[in-house]
C-alpha cells in the first residue's frame, strides 16, 4: 500500500503565519520530497459550516482566500490533489455510519473539542455538526485511505479519534479501512505559534495574527508591538527567551544565513538569545531582526498571490478538477465500506443468488 498524505484547513479567512509554520511549509516540502504516493489537500467547508450555518456567504468566500494561500505557498496542484470537502457526498455517508462506532461519552472527552467548545461560548447549545466534527475527521482521512496526516499538536486528539474509529471499524466489520499516523511539524516552536500578544493560540477571532498577503507595513508594525519579556525594561536587564514571542518567532523563522545578512554581529540564533539573556540587548533590535526575517519570507508568498488574483476562474477550474479526482477515490472507499459492512445489497450477486435459492424452494 502507497504512502498517502491528507490535509487542510477550515476555510475562516486568509491564512496566517501560524498555519504556515505549523503545516503549510512542510505540506510544500512533503509534496516535493517525492515520498509519498498521494497527497491530497481539503478546503472543510462542511466542516466551516457547523458553527457558521447562519453564515454561508463567508464560507464561500474564504474558500477562495485559502485556495490562493495555498497555491501562493508552493502547493502545487500538478503534485496535491486540492480539493472542496463539500463537492464529496461520500463524506457524509462515511460519517454517518462512523457515528454508531462513537458514543457521547467519548466525544466529549475529546480535548480539541472541549477548547473549541469553550472558545466560542457554546456552552450547552452545542450544534451537533458541530460536536460530532472529530467523526467528520475520520471520514475525511479514512476517504483516501491516508496513512499520514501532518498537522499541529493541537490536532492529536482528532487524529487519535480516526484511530479509535478505524480500530473498531476493522474489528466489527473486517479490514476495510487504514489507520492513519499524524506527522508533528519538525520544529518544537513551529507546533503552536502564539499570537502577537503572546497568547497561546494565533486566531482570526483573537485579532493577533500576521497573515501571508499582509503589506510590508502593516507586518512591521505588528512585529514591533510584539509581546516580549514585561521585566526587560531597560537594555541592561537580563531578559527571557521562555514565553518571548518574538524569539518564538525566530526559532520558526530564522536561519543562519539572515544573521549574514541583517545582523552580522551574530552567528546565529544561540548567540542572540545568550546576548539578550545577559542583558544589554534592547527588544527593538530583535524586532527589527524579526521583521527583515518575516520580511523576506513573506514577500515572495504576497507577490505570488498578486499574480494569481489576475484569473480567479482558472483558481476555481483547479479546484474543480481536484473534486472530481478526490471524489472518485472516495467513492470507492465508501463502497469498500458498504461491501464490508454488508450494505452493499445490489452489488453482492452471492446475496441475491443465495435469497433466490432460499425462495426457491
Amino acid at each position: 500500500m502507497g504512502k498517502i498524505i491528507l490535509t487542510g484547513d477550515r476555510p475562516t479567512g486568509k491564512l496566517h503565519v501560524g498555519h504556515y509554520v505549523g503545516s503549510l511549509r512542510r505540506r510544500v516540502e512533503l509534496q516535493n520530497s517525492g515520498e509519498f504516493d498521494k497527497v491530497y489537500i481539503m478546503i472543510a467547508d462542511a466542516q466551516a459550516l457547523t458553527d457558521n450555518a447562519d453564515n454561508p456567504e463567508k464560507v464561500r468566500q474564504n474558500i477562495l482566500e485559502v485556495a490562493l494561500d495555498y497555491l501562493s505557498c508552493g502547493l502545487d496542484p500538478e503534485k496535491s490533489t486540492i480539493f472542496i470537502q463539500s463537492q464529496i457526498p461520500e463524506l457524509c455517508e462515511l460519517s454517518f455510519y462512523y457515528m454508531n462506532l462513537v458514543t457521547v461519552s467519548r466525544l466529549q472527552r475529546n480535548p480539541t473539542v472541549k477548547s473549541e467548545i469553550q472558545m466560542r461560548n457554546f456552552e450547552t447549545s452545542i450544534p451537533v455538526g458541530f460536536f460530532t466534527y472529530p467523526i467528520s475527521q475520520a471520514a475525511d482521512i479514512t476517504a483516501f485511505k491516508a496513512t499520514t496526516v501532518p498537522a499541529g499538536e493541537d490536532q492529536m486528539p482528532m487524529v487519535e479519534q480516526t484511530q479509535e474509529i478505524v480500530h473498531k471499524f476493522n474489528s466489527v466489520y473486517g479490514e476495510a479501512l487504514v489507520e492513519p499516523k499524524i506527522l508533528l511539524p519538525e520544529n518544537d516552536s513551529c507546533r503552536r505559534l502564539p499570537g502577537i500578544d503572546g497568547k497561546a493560540k494565533m486566531s482570526k477571532s483573537l485579532g493577533n495574527c500576521i497573515y501571508l498577503s499582509e503589506e510590508p507595513e502593516e507586518i512591521r508594525k505588528k512585529i514591533m508591538s510584539m509581546y516580549t519579556d514585561p521585566d526587560h525594561i531597560k537594555i541592561t536587564d537580563p531578559g527571557k527567551i521562555e514565553g518571548n514571542t518574538v524569539f518564538t518567532y525566530l526559532d520558526a523563522f530564522c536561519r543562519p544565513e539572515h544573521f549574514e545578512r541583517y545582523l552580522p554581529d551574530y552567528a546565529n540564533l544561540d548567540e542572540l538569545k545568550a546576548h539578550y539573556q545577559r542583558g544589554g540587548l534592547g527588544d527593538v533590535k530583535v524586532k527589527k531582526f524579526l521583521n527583515n526575517v518575516l520580511q523576506e519570507t513573506l514577500e515572495p508568498i504576497r507577490n505570488r498571490r498578486k499574480e494569481l488574483e489576475k484569473d480567479i476562474p482558472a483558481i476555481y477550474e483547479m479546484l474543480k478538477k481536484g473534486s472530481e479526482e478526490a471524489e472518485k477515490v472516495a467513492a470507492q472507499t465508501l463502497s469498500d465500506v458498504k461491501a464490508a459492512m454488508k450494505i452493499n445489497y445490489f452489488d453482492d450477486m452471492d446475496l441475491i443468488r443465495s435469497q433466490a435459492e432460499r425462495y426457491g424452494k
